[in-house]
């Protein structure tokens, strides 16, 4: 897991090649004024943009998660978000099988730490990384880039 802000950026650039991409298309976007959605950046980059209220820690840990064919990088765009993490060699308890279509695995376990971003920041969640994000009080609005591995 790495957490920054986007001025820090482009120290992760090395870590994937589609990495450089992906926070070109986050500069060269207004996410303050782009609108909910989904869509393609490139091949093997997809973007969530989202704007809802906050869960509490019990909804969002319910849906524990992590990924196998792609990276996520989540960037707060407006609010404050708390992540729940755990590294996935810690989790033995899955909650329903691998869902090959969502390319999501889901575990009853519980987190390790939480972590906080506002705006600007983001985490890149590897495949053993798993995580509940959208924990807060207000309104987040946020981005998911998929990276595919």
């Amino acid at each position: 897991m790495i957490v920054d802000t986007i001025k820090n950026a482009s120290k992760y650039f090395s870590a994937h090649p589609l990495f450089a991409r992906a926070f070109e298309y986050i500069n060269q976007t207004d996410l303050a004024n782009a609108a909910d959605g989904k869509g393609d950046i490139a091949d093997g980059l997809k973007y969530i943009i989202s704007n809802g209220p906050g869960k509490t820690k019990e909804t969002s840990v319910a849906k524990f998660e992590c990924h196998n064919k792609f990276i996520d990088i989540q960037l707060c765009i407006k609010g404050v978000e708390q992540i729940g993490w755990k590294p996935r060699e810690k989790c033995f308890t899955e909650n329903g099988g691998y869902n090959a279509e969502k390319d999501v695995q889901l575990y009853n376990e519980q987190p390790d730490m939480y972590f906080q971003l506002t705006d600007g920041q983001f985490a890149i969640f590897f495949p053993e990384d798993v995580h509940a994000p959208m924990i807060g009080d207000a309104e987040i609005k946020k981005l998911v880039i998929k990276v595919k591995i």
